[in-house]
């Protein structure tokens, strides 16, 4: 049975990858040396871990249908803060209070994302 590649979880399963497909992992383990691979690989992910996605709850997926059902030109405070604690839910990341247009449009165009791949 194939076993299931996981997800990198970080900087260091991405060069780890890298080494495995250009045949240099495959050649370090053969020459049974101990060039700290290892460490290297999870002192890289902890410093560069790329980003996990939650799923929507139900209250925000019920927000979000809702909120993206109305084509809108402006977002009001509420709003604004109902889609920061969206956000936080699902990238675990606090939005600072804006109101860059600009910085919205592409906070709004990720939790999109989210949504559409949760409603699929």
């Amino acid at each position: 049975m194939a076993r299931r590649k996981q997800r990198p979880r970080g900087l260091g399963d991405t060069i780890e990858n890298a080494l495995t497909i250009t045949g240099v992992k495959a050649l370090v383990e053969a020459l049974d040396f101990d060039c700290g691979c290892e460490a290297r690989k999870d002192k890289l992910n902890k410093l560069f871990p790329y980003r996990k996605v939650e799923c929507l709850n139900e209250k925000d997926y019920k927000f979000l249908q809702v909120w993206f059902s109305i084509d809108r030109s402006e977002i009001s405070i509420l709003e604004q803060r109902e889609l920061a604690k969206i956000y936080f839910n699902v990238f675990g990341i606090n939005l600072e209070a804006t109101s860059c247009d600009s910085c919205w449009r592409d906070y709004i165009s990720q939790i999109r994302k989210v949504f559409i791949e949760h409603r699929n």
